[in-house]
């Protein structure tokens, strides 16, 4: 599958839209081969989802949102304004015409389709990240294991079938029960009874990630350019120009849009007509007795927990409400009750580094990465909550579509103009 027409020549110059990691990670392969960048960002380096959030390498886990489990959840998460599924109550026509689209997709086979579009860039995912790390992005990940707890063997069920399923579709996902978990994880308190290590995955601190990747972009003669909101692109002789508010437009020869849950007001007009929706996600960070040694997840209650900068960090929620409304406290609180009796050995009222992030998500649970109508006009994003581990393999496989024409194989499952 080409997008150039015959004859057309590989782009010398490209501007990205979106200082995230897919954004950033775009802007490195672009370089690998060759091309010269401009990265513009409305506010700055990992200012969207890409700073706060759970900072998980876990391809295993990279799975759609959407699934049978929907059915149940989800009218209890309508009227319980706690749940980790939030919906405001507000007259809306698009958040309930994208809540209708997504679930349709929560079905069975729909989830199993979904799945196999995304193991290819699953299994390249890890990889991808000691590309960047081995090739001068001064920053790391570590090994798990991943602790996966539950407050009692039944509720271990629905996980324990999501990962065998995710092993049908081609990922090997070693999942392990602990005895002693408390041994070897002092946070857990004894109501968490049914413990698993998941293997095989890694974590980072994403904000600090973030910035090394823009710190390599930049010593290659990258151009970061933060407070750039982009308003419109135009085709002209010179190239594909891009205006942005209060500053002089940016021309190249290819141009990238890499804005998050933002996407669509660049994007629709070029043909995107897949919807994406901001999944707002919350974290803060307390801290522990005994230092954090490993990521922590509770399915059950949907929180993710990650060891960051001498605390723990602690995730979650999925609220469907506008990017750029402001942080609801009670959703903190929400998380905060869901877990004080899961935790012991931490101070749950000492709070820091409060955040709220607008996750992309697509009715479908799946990206939307490749070409747009636009002539050398393309998108990357719509990952939902996988935009961290899928980012780096994002950016490598679009800067090469982008290069030589050809659509990798990883990347068909992920039309934008499907």
């Amino acid at each position: 599958m080409h997008y150039r027409y015959p004859g057309a020549t590989p782009p010398r110059s490209a501007v990205v839209v979106g200082a995230g990691m897919v954004g950033l990670a775009t802007a490195w392969h672009l370089q690998e081969r060759g091309v010269e960048v401009t990265v513009l960002d409305r506010s700055g380096v990992a200012a969207g989802a890409s700073w706060g959030n759970a900072g998980w390498l876990t391809p295993g886990m990279a799975m759609p949102l959407a699934d049978p489990t929907l059915w149940s959840y989800a009218p209890k998460a309508l009227l319980d304004p706690t749940a980790p599924l939030h919906i405001p109550a507000r007259l809306d026509p698009r958040l309930w015409t994208f809540l209708a689209r997504f679930a349709r997709h929560a079905t069975a086979g729909a989830w199993q389709r979904a799945m196999a579009a995304l193991t290819p860039i699953d299994r390249m995912a890890l990889d991808a990240f000691d590309e960047l790390t081995g090739s001068g992005v001064a920053a790391w990940t570590k090994k798990g294991p991943f602790i996966i707890g539950f407050e009692n063997e039944q509720q271990s069920g629905p996980f324990v079938h999501e990962i065998q399923q995710v092993e049908r579709a081609g990922q090997r996902v070693p999942l392990y029960r602990m005895t002693d978990p408390q041994l070897k994880v002092p946070q857990l308190s004894a109501a968490v009874g049914a413990v698993f290590e998941l293997e095989g995955q890694r974590f980072i601190e994403p904000g600090p990630f973030a910035e090394a990747l823009a710190d390599a972009v930049r010593s290659r003669g990258g151009r970061i350019v933060p407070g750039a909101e982009v308003r419109g692109l135009r085709h002209g002789p010179s190239g594909i120009a891009v205006d942005a508010y209060g500053h002089e437009p940016v021309a190249a020869d290819v141009v990238v849009l890499a804005t998050g849950a933002w996407l669509p007001a660049l994007a629709k007009p070029l043909g995107v007509r897949t919807m994406i929706q901001a999944g707002r996600g919350y974290s803060f960070s307390v801290a522990t007795e005994e230092p954090a040694e490993f990521p922590i997840y509770f399915p059950a209650r949907r929180v993710a927990c990650t060891p960051y900068q001498g605390r723990l960090r602690i995730a979650g929620t999925m609220e469907f409400r506008g990017p750029d409304e402001p942080l609801q406290t009670g959703r903190i609180d929400a998380i905060l009750a869901s877990v004080r009796p899961l935790f012991t050995g931490m101070d749950l009222e000492d709070l820091a580094d409060l955040w709220v992030g607008p996750r992309p998500v697509t009715p479908d649970g799946l990206p939307v990465i490749g070409a747009t109508r636009a002539p050398g006009v393309f998108v990357a994003g719509g990952h939902g909550m996988w935009g961290i581990v899928l980012g780096p393999a994002t950016g490598k496989l679009l800067a090469e579509q982008i290069v030589t024409g050809t659509v990798p194989e990883q990347l068909r499952g992920f039309d934008p103009l499907r």
